[in-house]
């Protein structure tokens, strides 16, 4: 079996990076370092791929920003425009360029990272969304390379920078909010499972549910792969049932405003026969009549202290991973009313 940059990294007793840096002669990596890791590559009889121009001294310049993988639909999601301003903010303020990965699925993604990987000017990669077993985060680990996830690390936690907010806290405040509205029969539309940001916050829709003894109704929670901005089946059911929910818990607002539209399509008025609290606090919150009750993430900041992450550990490779949580805040406006406990069922 070939030996990897993780099998040199584990007998020098440093991280992955460490021993890619040490490759490249880096100037922030110490001489005893680089020594003890010069002497774990001669035992295991390591080559490492240096690219031309990779031993030049000076210190790596672009941050590659990975994107999740989608045909269109994650392009006109206001959160990682967002990101990608407070990414580029800082990256500017430092000098470091900051570049774009998209890919319809995780094949075309990996494939360009690997590509970028090769570039002696790299010096690391954000990726703006967390998911269940991911073959690009298998790839920058087990080859050593630097990267910042904005989201829950679900892989090689305690070896990997990560920027969130409390989205399990979250999910439960946006649910006792209704409740505290005189709401019992609550329903939430989340995105796919994998994508761990939607799974904390059902998670914490259902431990509000179970905190006030409420019924955890399957037939209540739709999620789906995709922004159902065309095809509204899904929503259509959920309003049609003989004991319809009075407020729902969206887990973006792209997923609140196609409720909305599908509110209208039937007759329904937001928020007098649905209340609806969404997150990210985009500019489709603001647009729609009435507006929506959202969930700030602060998705600006969160791309600023990815940024700051990546880049302070570029420069001082040798520090442990840092996990940072971003403080969200409830934005109320006008799609939630209160009810009566007789419209509440």
């Amino acid at each position: 079996m070939a030996v990897t940059i993780k099998d040199v990294a584990a007998l020098a007793g440093v991280s992955p990076s460490t021993v890619s840096r040490t490759c490249k002669d880096h100037p922030s990596i110490s001489r005893e370092t680089k020594e003890k890791v010069r002497l774990a590559m001669a035992q295991l009889g390591y080559e490492p791929n240096i690219q031309p121009g990779a031993l030049t001294g000076q210190p790596p310049q672009m941050i590659s920003i990975i994107l999740p993988p989608s045909s269109r639909d994650v392009y006109e999601n206001a959160f990682y425009l967002e990101a990608i301003r407070g990414i580029s903010q800082f990256c500017n303020g430092r000098e470091y360029i900051s570049t774009i990965v998209t890919g319809q699925d995780d094949n075309e993604i990996l494939h360009a990272v690997q590509t970028l990987a090769k570039d002696e000017r790299m010096g690391g990669f954000i990726m703006l969304y967390s998911k269940q077993d991911d073959a690009i985060v298998d790839y920058l680990y087990n080859e050593g390379l630097l990267y910042v996830i904005i989201g829950k690390a679900k892989q090689y936690v305690n070896q990997t920078i990560y920027i969130d907010n409390d989205n399990l806290l979250a999910g439960r405040e946006a649910t006792e909010y209704l409740y505290s509205l005189g709401h019992r029969r609550i329903a939430y539309v989340g995105s796919e499972y994998v994508m761990f940001f939607s799974a904390e916050r059902k998670a914490g829709y259902q431990q509000a549910l179970k905190a006030h003894g409420l019924p955890l109704n399957p037939d209540y929670c739709i999620e789906t792969d995709r922004f159902l901005l065309d095809d509204h089946e899904l929503f259509r059911r959920l309003l049609e049932r003989e004991d319809r929910p009075t407020a729902v818990v969206a887990s973006d607002d792209i997923l609140a405003v196609a409720l909305e539209r599908v509110c209208a399509r039937y007759g329904l008025s937001v928020p007098d026969d649905l209340s609806i609290v969404s997150f990210n606090n985009s500019l489709f919150a603001r647009i729609t009549s009435p507006q929506l009750t959202s969930i700030d993430v602060n998705s600006h900041q969160l791309g600023i202290e990815a940024a700051s992450q990546l880049i302070n550990h570029i420069e001082n490779p040798n520090l442990m991973a840092t996990k940072i949580i971003v403080p969200y805040s409830l934005v109320i406006r006008g799609s939630c009313r209160r009810i009566e406990a007789d419209e509440g069922g």
